[in-house]
Parts: C-alpha cells; sequence; structure tokens
C-alpha cells in the first residue's frame, strides 16, 4: 500500500496533497468588540490567514456547523456566554478544533480555567499580531498532524486486516 506524502502547514496555506494548490489556513475570531474582529481580520490576512468573525458567541456557534474553520480566536469576556464556555460547546461537536483564547483581563488563574476548558494557547490583550499568528500557525500544524496521524493509523488497520 503507498502513503500519501505527509501535509506542510504553514500562515501562508495548507498544502494539501502533493500537487495540489495551497489555500489560507480558515480562522473564526469571535469577539464583542466588532472593531478588534476588524484590526485582528486586517492583520492576519497581511500574514496569510482567511478570517471570518462574529460579535455573538452563538452565532458563532451555528456558523461552525455550516463552514470549514481550521482554528478559533475567541475573547474571554463576552456578554451571554463567556470564551471557557464557547470552548466547552464547540470541543463537545469539534473537538480537533484548536481554539485560543485572547483576553484583557488575563490572570494566570483565567489562563488555567480557559486551558483546563479545552483552549490550545491563550493571549493577553494587549498582544503583537505576530504573536497570534504564530500561535494559529502552531495550533493549525498541530491539527493537521493530529489528521494526518488518525488518517495513517486508519491505513495501518485496513492493511493489516486485508493481510489476515
Amino acid at each position: 500500500m503507498e502513503r500519501e506524502p505527509l501535509q506542510s502547514v504553514s500562515a501562508e496555506g495548507t498544502a494539501g496533497r502533493e500537487g495540489v494548490a495551497e489555500t489560507k489556513p480558515r480562522v473564526l475570531v469571535v469577539d464583542d468588540d466588532r472593531s478588534m474582529c476588524e484590526l485582528l481580520e486586517f492583520g492576519l490576512r497581511k500574514r496569510g490567514f482567511e478570517i471570518v468573525w462574529r460579535t455573538q458567541p452563538l452565532a458563532a456557534i451555528h456558523m461552525l456547523a455550516k463552514e470549514h474553520i481550521q482554528a478559533i480566536v475567541v475573547d474571554l469576556n463576552m456578554p451571554g456566554l463567556k470564551g471557557t464556555e464557547l470552548c466547552q460547546r464547540v470541543l463537545a461537536n469539534r473537538p480537533d478544533l484548536p481554539i485560543i483564547v485572547i483576553t484583557a483581563f488575563g490572570s494566570m488563574e483565567t489562563a488555567i480555567d480557559s486551558i483546563r476548558a479545552g483552549a490550545y494557547d491563550f493571549l493577553t490583550k494587549p498582544f503583537e499580531v505576530d504573536s497570534l499568528a504564530l500561535a494559529l500557525t502552531r495550533a493549525v500544524q498541530h491539527r493537521a498532524l493530529r489528521e494526518e496521524v488518525k488518517s495513517l493509523r486508519r491505513a495501518v488497520a485496513s492493511s493489516q486486516r486485508f493481510e489476515e
């Protein structure tokens, strides 16, 4: 059985298999501050990401059911649904989706709570967009590697069944 080549992922895009055109990693930003969403969209697009954003956490949850998203950036303090609650709801349906929590009210306790809720990373505002871009690149790469491991495990299991 011939193995497929590994995927390569970068902020410039997610190269699928060899010979397939690259696409930009698609990131959902969820923050109740519209200007923060617009700022992150501008900064992250310049760094090779495709950005969509929502100012309402429930709208973001509904969007995830219909859209292909590779990572999420979530503000911790939003009215109605806190960032940690959003993490838990998203990961209940999409455990593969890395979530980066951002907040202006960062402490060791809030960082730990966010990680326990399933966040991949935690950044305190104000932060450099480059720092967020690096965290997103790592998150998307980590997700791609997990998918590759799953694919390889399925291939090995399939070949073992075939040999029996």
